[in-house]
């Protein structure tokens, strides 16, 4: 099963130059803990230590966010796109 994760150009500080990953996982919390053993630290900056999402990124599946989906146990499927961009706040 493959899966894209596309990374925001400025958080590409965090892997190492790459904004392009691919990987196989079950589901978000899956792909996370692969990703941080690659590429330490970018686990931390989506979620804490108990799996909670952080405000300060955003991560969507086929570009549905995944924090009106089943978070970080939403299940990933051969194809699919993973997303991670810095949030926008506007005031």
């Amino acid at each position: 099963m493959s899966i894209t994760v596309r990374i925001q150009s400025s958080l590409c500080h965090l892997t190492r130059g790459r904004n392009e990953i691919v990987c196989e996982a079950k589901d978000i919390a899956d792909c996370l803990n692969q990703l941080e053993a690659q590429y330490s630290g970018l686990k931390g900056k989506v979620c804490n230590e108990q799996g909670e999402m952080l405000g300060d990124l955003n991560v969507y599946v086929n570009g549905d966010n995944i924090s009106y989906l089943q978070g970080i146990n939403t299940p990933l499927k051969n194809g699919d796109e993973i997303t991670i961009i810095q949030a926008i706040a506007g005031g």
